[in-house]
């Protein structure tokens, strides 16, 4: 079975998230350098094959998209270039990290791990991961 991905893309990073098999549980994946998003995916897909990804667009408090907005779909565009069969998605990442901070908390992780701005950016990808499974649910 076909799994789901979210990409919480950044400037200097992009966190990754993937389903399991039956698209029920979004768990943590990586953090890549967004100059090797394409080829990540693209390697990942040949092992297990993706049904779609999810990226997470960033708007700004007053509703505008955020300027990395363009980036995103530029890369979005690539990837539809490159991998035609995946349905691409994009789903409102409106306080994400916060929210993965928050998690983090409550979690237990330490403040030391919680500085690590990859773990942010994987929790963030699940979170992403987790509104879009939970939207597809209604």
């Amino acid at each position: 079975m076909a799994r789901i991905m979210a990409v919480d893309y950044g400037a200097k990073r992009c966190g990754l998230a993937i389903t399991d098999p039956m698209k029920i549980i979004a768990s943590g994946l990586n953090t890549i350098p967004p100059q090797e998003l394409i080829s990540f995916i693209k390697n990942y897909h040949q092992k297990e094959p993706l049904e779609a990804i999810v990226f997470g667009i960033p708007y700004r408090m007053d509703g505008s998209l955020s300027p990395i907005a363009s980036e995103i779909k530029k890369a979005m565009d690539s990837i539809n270039q490159a991998l035609p069969g995946i349905e691409l998605h994009g789903i409102d990442e409106s306080f994400t990290s916060a929210e993965a901070m928050q998690a983090m908390v409550q979690a237990g992780v330490p403040k030391k791990k919680r500085r690590n701005k990859e773990l942010t950016d994987k929790v963030s990808a699940t979170l992403i991961l987790q509104r879009f499974l939970h939207q597809q649910q209604i």
